[in-house]
Formats: C-alpha cells, sequence, structure tokens
C-alpha cells in the first residue's frame, strides 16, 4: 500500500482530522539520511521547477484527496525536503528575492502590477554569477520582473529566454503580448530570446518541452547549465487542456476547480516526463532538481454539486496575498540523486533569499565585490547535516499591493514576521507555530515580551526598505503602451510573427 506523510508541522494539525494524515510519518524512517560529504563547488546541473499559486495543499502527498499527483509524489518520496520553506507572498516579490537573494522590496519589487514589478536595474542576478562559473542558463514560462528591454532576462543572466509578459498569461493591459487575451493559455504569442513567435498547444506543455529541449542540447555539449522551469500554472485563468478536466466535472465540480485541478494534474503529468528524461539521460546523479510554488494557493473555494465547499489547503490559514502561514509556507522538493538524502526532512526555517548563496556556493561562482547585499543564507550546511547548526532568524512579510500612492498608510497592512516558533501578524496577532501551526489562537497576551521584540525588529526592517523602494509613484502605464505591445506591432509591421516550436525530443 502506497504510503505519503507531510510536513511535520502540519501534519501535527491533520493527523485528528482526516485519514490521510493516519498515515503520517511512515516510512520515513526508510529513508536515508543527508549527505555528509561537502557540497560545495560541486558544480551539479539545477533545474528548478516552479509553479504559479499552487499551495501546500495542492498535491496529494500533502494530504488532497481529490487531485492526483503520482509522479510530484514519487518525487517527493525520493527527495531532501524544506518542511518550513517560505516565500513572499504574491508572485513578482517571490522572483525578485529569489533572482537577487534580497527581500524584495529592497529590489524595488512591492506589487504585481503598476511598474512596480520591475527588479532594480542595479541587482546582479544569480544566473549572473551562475554564467560567470560558466554555467548555460535558460528561463521556460514566467519573468515577472519587468518587460522593457533592459529588465527581460536576456538582460538579468539569461542565455536562453521563452517567456510570455507581464504576470500572466492574457494579462495584456499590464503588458502580455496583445493576441494573447483572446486565447489564454493555447497557441500563444510568447518572446523566444530576441523574437517574438507564434507556438503551438498548452502553455505548460510547451515550457517543459522547450526546457527539456535546450536541457538535451547543453547535455550533448558537456556543458553545466541551470533551467528555470518557471510555469504560470495553476494561477488564473483557470484553464486546462479538457482531458485533464473531465474527471474533476464529472465529480460534480466546477468549472474554475475542474480546470485549476487539471492544471495541477497536467503540470505534474509533465514533471514526470521531466524527471523520466532525466533519468533516460543518466542526468539525475549531476543534476539537482527542485520543485516548488511561489506563494499560496488561490481560489479555495468552490462547489461540489451545487454546494458550496471549501478546498484542502493542508489546514493553513489564508493564501497567496495573505500574512499568515497559507501566504508564503510552500512546498520545496531537493532531489540529487546519490547525493542528497531520500525521503529525509529539512525542519530548519528557509526560504526564497537563500536559494542565491546556495546555488552560487554549489556552482563555485565568485561574486563581484560591489553587488547588492545578500540577505539570504546558504542552504548547503542543511544539505550536508541536517541537524546542523542553523541559528534562529526573522523573516519579514509583507502583501505590499497598496494603492498609488498609498504607502504611508501601508506598513501594517498584511504583514508578519516570522521566526521558527512565531508568527506575529499586522503588529499585533501572536501565534506559536510550533504547537498551532494553523494560527487559531492568539497567544499575544501571553507574550507582550516577544511582542516587543517582533515590532522592534519589523519597525527596523520597513525603515531600511522604504528608502530602497525605487519603482513608488512611477505613472500608469495604458496597455497600447506597455513595452512588450509597442515591441509586439512593430515586428509585425516590419517582419512579421513567425512559428516557433521547441525541438522534439
Amino acid at each position: 500500500m502506497k504510503m505519503f506523510s507531510v510536513y511535520k508541522r502540519v501534519s501535527k494539525r491533520l493527523a485528528p482530522r482526516t485519514l490521510v494524515l493516519a498515515l503520517v510519518s511512515i516510512g520515513l524512517a526508510c529513508g536515508s539520511g543527508a549527505a555528509a560529504e561537502e557540497l560545495v563547488g560541486r558544480r551539479p546541473n539545477i533545474v528548478l521547477v516552479m509553479t504559479d499559486d499552487q499551495g501546500m495543499g495542492d498535491l496529494s502527498c500533502m494530504g488532497n484527496q481529490v487531485v492526483r499527483t503520482p509522479h510530484i509524489d514519487r518525487f517527493y518520496e525520493q527527495s531532501t525536503r524544506f518542511t518550513d520553506f517560505h516565500v513572499s507572498p504574491t508572485c513578482a516579490p517571490t522572483r525578485a528575492a529569489m533572482m537577487s537573494g534580497r527581500v524584495p522590496f529592497k529590489n524595488g519589487v512591492t506589487h504585481t502590477i503598476f511598474q512596480r514589478e520591475r527588479m532594480a536595474l542595479d541587482t546582479f542576478t544569480f544566473p549572473q554569477a551562475l554564467q560567470s562559473a560558466g554555467y548555460a542558463t535558460g528561463i521556460f514560462g514566467k519573468w515577472h520582473l519587468g518587460d522593457e528591454e533592459e529588465y527581460l532576462p536576456g538582460a538579468r543572466g539569461f542565455d536562453e529566454v521563452l517567456i510570455h509578459g507581464a504576470g500572466g498569461i492574457g494579462q495584456t493591459r499590464y503588458g502580455d503580448f496583445p493576441p494573447n487575451e483572446e486565447n489564454p493559455y493555447f497557441d500563444n504569442i510568447l518572446l523566444h530570446n530576441d523574437t517574438i513567435v507564434e507556438t503551438k498547444g498548452f502553455c505548460t506543455d510547451l515550457f517543459f518541452q522547450s526546457g527539456l529541449a535546450w536541457i538535451k542540447r547543453q547535455r550533448e555539449a558537456s556543458q553545466p547549465y541551470f533551467a528555470y522551469i518557471s510555469l504560470n500554472a495553476p494561477h488564473g485563468p483557470l484553464i486546462a487542456p479538457e482531458s485533464y478536466k473531465k474527471r474533476f466535472l464529472e465529480l460534480g465540480y466546477d468549472d474554475g476547480t475542474a480546470g485549476r485541478y487539471g492544471m495541477v494534474e497536467n503540470i505534474d503529468d509533465n514533471f514526470g516526463r521531466l524527471i523520466g528524461k532525466l533519468e533516460a539521460w543518466g542526468a539525475l546523479e549531476d543534476t539537482l532538481v527542485i520543485f516548488m510554488t511561489d506563494n499560496g494557493a488561490t481560489h479555495l473555494k468552490g462547489e461540489l454539486n451545487g454546494e458550496r465547499i471549501t478546498h484542502f489547503n493542508a489546514n493553513l490559514s489564508g493564501g497567496k496575498n495573505s500574512p499568515f502561514e497559507g501566504g508564503t509556507h510552500v512546498p520545496a522538493f531537493w532531489r540529487w540523486q546519490g547525493v542528497l538524502g531520500e525521503g529525509v526532512d529539512i525542519d530548519a526555517l528557509a526560504a526564497h533569499i537563500d536559494l542565491y548563496r546556495t546555488f552560487c556556493e554549489l556552482a563555485g561562482a565568485k561574486l563581484p565585490a560591489k553587488m547588492q547585499e545578500l540577505d539570504g543564507r546558504s542552504l548547503l550546511p542543511l544539505l550536508e547535516d541536517t541537524e546542523a547548526d542553523w541559528p534562529d532568524r526573522k523573516l519579514f512579510v509583507h502583501c505590499g499591493r497598496w494603492n498609488p500612492g498609498g504607502i504611508e498608510d501601508a506598513k501594517f497592512k498584511k504583514v508578519a514576521v516570522r521566526t521558527d516558533r512565531w508568527r506575529f501578524v499586522n503588529n499585533q496577532m501572536l501565534f506559536d507555530i510550533s504547537k498551532d501551526p494553523s494560527e487559531e489562537n492568539d497567544v499575544s497576551a501571553q507574550y507582550p515580551e516577544v511582542v516587543a521584540e517582533l515590532r522592534r525588529a519589523y519597525d527596523q526592517w520597513w525603515a531600511s526598505v522604504v528608502p530602497m523602494m525605487v519603482n513608488e509613484g512611477l505613472p500608469k502605464v495604458s496597455p497600447e503602451d506597455q513595452p512588450l505591445a509597442i515591441r509586439y506591432y512593430e515586428q509585425l509591421k516590419t517582419r512579421g510573427i513567425p512559428e516557433w516550436a521547441p525541438e522534439e525530443l
């Protein structure tokens, strides 16, 4: 019988409530320990798969009994898992934190629109660092850190680029290519390196296929690589191929739920194909593969046979754009066959800002003397020894998204401070995550000294980031004046939009 386990803190609150979690922790004792050998400078290839708006509860290995994700479930069983891994509560801030190794507001990224998604141009990205260490770098899917020429990934450390514009396919008022509004997620117009192209098929299939074809070329050339398969799914609009929606519609779910869960199952099939190809190419022993998501879940309500229901969210409070656990606590599964332990949990408090140092140390990349200060830590000590010393830390969360000109009133709106034990929300509520990961009991009255400490820390953090919000006060850009819209019509007029497809495998 197949057994699943969920993250330890999640399991503590779920065990009394669901049958799945009667199986919690079975089989963990069979997992091998973390690797004892030093990882610095080992120079693995790195494949980072990051989905969009998929939460902790959107995988069957995390306890969801509706959606089926057997390939990711199997990967989970074979992985080292960061059980307390956090990102930002929305899309662009998470991406900025990853690319820069610093909290997103220090890059000017405070929103997903209004030009406030543009990552500051003085940022030296970790793909640039990997390039300097001899890696080829490719992005396939979502960028969302600025659409003007100097902000695009080709200018920020990527050799191979296949992306849509703005924060989502079809978001033409915020900068995606105009034709994508007519047929989101199928047969899309995308930017391939320096050329706007017309593609065929479902977007997730295309991004995985394109990433795999590029990986194959790098392997044939014996070229170390970083492949960033950055999906826009299951971000809305909730559209999936009909074959993936069919089972959910037959079960009686509404069309939106069927579309979203269909996208999740399509991701799972594509992820299984990715792992299968890497295995067939003998690549898993020299490749670190990571599966994670960019923020908490969306569309947590739906209908089943006409009745309003709440979808499974691993009993976390809140979802995307929330300062609670459900906004920032995400899956993070790492597999490097024969090097990292299988079925191993790392419970230390880790975050997206830690990827920068981790990847650079793995690659042996030398950073320039003058660059941004890094906020993250290297995760290599934990990957080498799950019980390594890991001092407590404070992670600061702000959902941003204040209206233009509204920063003065935004300081304490939808904010949190997270430590290993505590989550302090909206400058008033305190939750003991070690005992109450669902954030049901506000214990601020019992721990006034903790509240005072976290308030002081937050005040200092806020004062430090406000001067660095370089995108505040910029004018709103109309759809026709968006950079990629202008570029699309110029190319259409001068040389047309060619068809493009990745190489067959």
